[in-house]
């Protein structure tokens, strides 16, 4: 059951990135509804998580050519940005914010560590 998991997400793992993508745009620029929380900036969480979920999807979708690794990371994090100038400019209930943006970029950076490691740990005990 595992094996067959494994191989329906690898094979499709490209597919998943571009539905995660395009639902993070979705959701940086549709209005949402206002939820109090009682924690302070708790949706630089929800950022990280997103913006770790979509550079690790994106990060194993190419991970036989390492060389896009960077690339991926870049765009990553461009896309991010994007998104936040995007709310500012096209919305009127979205605001773009640099942390944010900072957010992103951390969990964009984490994805990249953890994607690094768990290869690390595939390729020592291939051998």
């Amino acid at each position: 059951m595992q094996q067959r998991i494994k191989s329906l997400l690898k094979d499709n793992l490209f597919i998943i990135a571009i539905f995660i993508t395009i639902t993070i745009a979705y959701l940086s620029l549709r209005r949402m509804p206002k939820i109090e929380i009682g924690i302070d900036n708790v949706d630089k969480i929800y950022h990280l998580i997103a913006y770790f979920t979509l550079s690790v999807t994106w990060l194993f979708s190419f991970y036989r050519k390492p060389t896009l690794k960077y690339v991926i990371v870049i765009c990553c994090i461009f896309f991010g940005i994007i998104i936040e100038v995007l709310q500012q400019t096209l919305t009127t209930y979205r605001t773009g914010d640099y942390k944010d943006a900072i957010a992103n970029t951390v969990g964009i950076l984490l994805g990249f560590i953890i994607f690094n490691l768990i290869l690390k740990k595939n390729t020592v005990n291939s051998y």
